[in-house]
């Protein structure tokens, strides 16, 4: 029961809370009972993701985001084949009264087929890495180690593993050393290479692969490795015909205080005892069209932040796809390196 707690929460959940659930439990699904354990409903992060996108907010009931009639199944054997039958992410097992008994998810350490998506993927590479100070002094930020691997190749990986690997690397600081690194690597990267001459900031290097593309490309900073579902969110991008679409994680902080807020005269208006804030950041990860790229003027430094502000007031069409807080892993600070470490490799 212990093992099954990790994948139940309680129906008067926030859509919030139980994002936070899903994340814990790891297999991507959260079942809602009722107060008489009851099952109501199961909830998953694309459920979420929709119900966001539509409009919702993550204060809301999760019961608003669920799926009120999800498969069930009365036995364990059904279960195994209800599961295998389609491509089910569990099935949960279910007693006369409605209450979960167990849950079969097809064994651990499946490995699904992800799609070849055969998409461009751009990194830029040519920062200084100052948050990762002293290791930038020696080693340019993407080839930090994490674990065994330098954090770029692992991004590299990723990609790879969905079909995508013509790679297209901007480089400034340290660039040779980035380089070298390559061409001594055991696995022959298909790789161009564009030097900035000068620092352009996260954005404004993508004027040097002017005229590169006549299609979607992947752009991402080299500092975040993305676990999500790479062919869900390029179908996003295509069907809302979005110039960009800028990856976003839920992110959950916990105030550990009581939160009071006044009006005139220090009249207390309200109190909040330690409430959970929620909201959307964004992970340095986008899918991009080539039109974006000749609205970028040559050698001129901009984020791409800026850019997607600037496309944006020009009346392009571009969104925010969000993915879990626990498909997303940063190592821009050195207290993010080694939690990224932990979670690759293990303590």
């Amino acid at each position: 029961m212990d093992e099954l707690r990790k994948f139940i929460g309680r129906s008067n959940l926030t859509v919030s809370e139980a994002m936070q659930k899903i994340d814990e439990g790891a297999a991507g699904i959260l079942f809602l009972t009722d107060e008489n354990d009851v099952l109501v409903g199961c909830i998953t992060d694309g459920d979420i993701r929709r119900f966001l996108l539509a409009g919702g907010s993550m204060r809301d009931p999760a019961l608003g985001a669920c799926n009120r009639h999800p498969k069930v199944a009365g036995s364990l054997e059904e279960a195994k084949c209800l599961y295998h039958s389609k491509n089910y992410i569990v099935i949960p097992v279910i007693d006369e009264t409605g209450a979960i008994t167990a849950l079969y998810g097809g064994g651990k350490g499946e490995i699904r087929n992800r799609k070849k998506l055969g998409v461009p993927v751009v990194i830029n590479a040519g920062g200084k890495g100052t948050r990762l100070d002293p290791f930038t002094r020696v080693l340019p930020k993407p080839l930090i180690p994490v674990g065994d691997q330098p954090i770029v190749e692992l991004i590299m990986q990723e990609y790879q593993s969905y079909g995508c690997d013509d790679f297209h690397i901007i480089v400034n600081y340290k660039k040779n050393l980035m380089k070298a690194y390559f061409t001594e690597n055991e696995t022959n990267y298909n790789i161009t290479w564009y030097d900035e001459d000068k620092p352009l900031g996260t954005g404004g290097g993508l004027s040097l692969l002017r005229g590169k593309f006549d299609g979607t490309f992947f752009f991402a900073n080299c500092d975040a490795l993305l676990t999500a579902n790479y062919e869900s969110m390029l179908r996003f991008h295509k069907e809302n015909g979005n110039a960009i679409t800028m990856v976003c994680a839920y992110k959950n902080l916990n105030i550990p205080y009581g939160v009071v807020k006044i009006g005139r005269a220090g009249v207390i208006d309200s109190m909040e005892e330690k409430p959970l804030l929620s909201f959307l950041v964004n992970t340095g990860i986008y899918i991009v069209e080539p039109e974006v790229i000749d609205d970028i003027e040559d050698g001129v430094p901009i984020g791409f932040p800026d850019i997607v502000e600037r496309e944006r007031r020009l009346g392009k069409k571009v969104a925010a796809y969000p993915v879990s807080e626990n498909d997303w892993m940063d190592m821009g600070q050195l207290p993010e390196l080694e939690k990224m470490r932990i979670k690759l490799y293990g303590e």
